[in-house]
């Protein structure tokens, strides 16, 4: 019996043998290092969808295409994947905010401050959502905490040396370099959901409070309630 031959000029059978090893070979394998980001980004957005509890190894794995054991074999499993994302998500923050400190001026400095955490959050909106969860793994983490006091650290250089030059109690600098970034922080996390006003205007608004606060501080504030202590 004869095979039917094709437009092509082939055979039905010749057709089917020669378009077989064809779809095999545009099957191209991951390597290591490609399955390991591929399943660091379905991570990263499951976290930021679920959160840790929510996520199972399973579904990782099925949206990756593989079997649970290659997620096992990358990170030892959920809790390892999850403390992968988190750091690179705090470091991603943290050299975006440092590297934003520029400027000479103090205020164009808080301005850089505010624009790097904003950016951030528009940019890598998944990892600031997982960032702002209570981590079930903040041992082996960190926490947004622990971040924001990262930041703050740099923050506090600067107000240490405006706090000297006029003539204020540079001691003082960690506690106001705390306040000032949970302010940016806070707001940012809000923001996050309702991005409204737009980013340009939030920056504005939150150097503005922050500025003529500093502008006008009290080398000794006192209170003016009841209470003294």
């Amino acid at each position: 019996m004869i095979d039917d031959v094709a437009t092509d000029g082939s055979t039905s059978g010749e057709k089917s043998r020669s378009t077989t090893p064809t779809r095999r070979a545009r099957r191209v394998r991951m390597t290591g290092k490609e399955r390991r980001e591929q399943l660091l980004d379905i991570g990263r957005t499951l976290f930021a969808d679920k959160g840790f509890e929510g996520t199972s190894v399973e579904e990782i794995a099925a949206r990756a295409g593989v079997s649970k054991p290659v997620v096992y074999e990358h990170f030892g499993g959920k809790e390892g994947l999850y403390a992968v994302v988190v750091d690179r998500e705090m470091r991603q923050l943290l050299d975006l905010v440092t590297g934003a400190l520029t400027a000479g001026h103090p205020r164009e400095l808080l301005e850089q401050a505010a624009f790097a955490l904003l950016d951030y959050i528009e940019t890598y909106t998944d990892g600031f959502r997982i960032l702002v969860r209570d981590s079930p793994v903040a041992q082996s983490t960190g926490t947004f905490a622990s971040l924001i006091s990262d930041i703050a650290t740099q923050v506090e250089d600067i107000l240490g040396l405006e706090f000297k030059a006029r003539g204020f109690d540079a001691k003082l600098a960690p506690l106001y370099a705390q306040a000032l970034v949970g302010m940016v922080a806070l707001t940012g996390q809000w923001w996050l959901d309702v991005r409204k006003p737009k980013k340009a205007e939030v920056a504005a608004h939150l150097v503005n409070l922050a500025w003529h606060g500093l502008e006008n501080l009290e080398s000794k504030p006192r209170l003016i309630g009841h209470r003294k202590s």
